[in-house]
């Protein structure tokens, strides 16, 4: 376990104990959960705290997990937020940065407590896919690795590192490499394949391969695709990715993974774009002219998704996104697009701060 020895002794004992239930969470427990740790962070995030004040919040007041106000994630943008008060952090901390365009300001996530967001991640994945033990990760990521601040990547090395196998990797750009690697796995071995990757470093993937319906075939093989053209190439729906790379692939379904720079949980979607949240996470959806209505659960209108992610211990767990999205069936939820003008959309009582 990463210790931060430089907080005071009772943040310290608030923070571990909270540490403790993030990390041991179950349904039952979560709203109980949720509550202590906007309780604490309502005391010891200055931004989050200020937020609550200009809203005219009382924390005290705050006795249910649908009256807990969320922070418009443009914030990650505009502050530091943490949820120390002032308190010394450890020498070594990890900042993950969103990718952003040219020009455009970055979110960025400090996380001093890195074993936390090892420890959750790696228990939402095996909870839905089982040990990681279980697969070969190949990562087709380019845009992620030639930055050294991805989220993402953090979470995939882990992932590679826990599944204990030397033939799990990264590619950049080779691509006829990473064919004939699922080529040989798929021969000498019997180990699942999972492969996560890009939206575009997979359709550039199979526009430059020859035939990949082997991949299908072998009934070995999860593609999972995190999103993302970052500008590479023109933006298609979801479903239009998946229809392309199951009939390239031979494959029944695509998966997909719900994550962003600023949640330390993940989300998900073993095909048709319904997403099963992770134990420590819980999707809200808002009214998408009144941000502080919210709807409640199985509402069949579209709304914007808020997300309540207790990985965020140390940074704000209450996180208004800028994603639209749908209830689905069962406790998933579809994302089917963002918001225009996202990134100057939100709330602007910070604005002076």
């Amino acid at each position: 376990m990463q210790t931060l020895i430089n907080l005071p002794p009772d943040l310290a004992r608030q923070r571990q104990t909270l540490r403790e239930r993030v990390l041991s969470l179950t349904p039952a427990t979560f709203t109980e959960t949720a509550l202590a740790v906007f309780r604490y962070q309502a005391v010891y995030n200055p931004v989050y705290k200020t937020y609550l004040s200009l809203l005219g919040t009382n924390p005290e007041q705050v006795t249910a997990s649908g009256q807990i106000p969320f922070m418009p994630i443009g914030f990650f943008k505009q502050h530091t937020v943490l949820s120390f008060d002032g308190a010394v952090l450890p020498e070594i901390t990890t900042t993950f940065a969103s990718s952003g365009t040219t020009g455009t300001q970055t979110s960025r996530h400090i996380v001093p407590d890195t074993a936390l967001y090892a420890g959750v991640s790696r228990r939402i994945f095996e909870q839905q896919y089982g040990p990681l033990t279980n697969f070969h990760i190949l990562a087709l990521l380019p845009s992620y690795l030639e930055r050294n601040n991805s989220s993402l990547v953090y979470m995939v090395q882990q992932f590679i590192e826990d599944s204990g196998s030397a033939q799990s990797g990264f590619y950049l750009n080779d691509r006829t490499a990473l064919t004939s690697h699922l080529r040989m796995l798929l021969q000498d071995d019997s180990r699942t394949i999972l492969l996560i990757g890009v939206t575009f470093g997979l359709l550039d993937w199979i526009d430059e391969a020859d035939d990949l319906r082997f991949i299908g075939d072998s009934g070995r093989v999860i593609v999972m695709e995190t999103g993302g053209m970052k500008g590479r190439r023109k933006e298609l729906l979801r479903e239009e990715v998946h229809a392309i790379l199951t009939e390239k692939l031979a494959l029944p379904a695509i998966h997909s993974e719900y994550g962003m720079t600023e949640l330390l949980s993940q989300a998900y979607s073993p095909g048709e774009g319904l997403f099963y949240p992770g134990v420590t996470m819980r999707i809200l959806l808002r009214d998408i002219n009144d941000p502080f209505c919210i709807y409640p659960d199985g509402y069949t209108r579209t709304g914007g998704i808020n997300v309540i992610d207790l990985a965020n211990l140390d940074s704000c767990s209450f996180i208004e996104t800028q994603d639209l999205g749908q209830f689905g069936p069962d406790g998933t939820f579809r994302v089917i697009g963002r918001f225009d003008n996202s990134d100057i959309r939100g709330c602007n009582l910070m604005a002076s701060l």
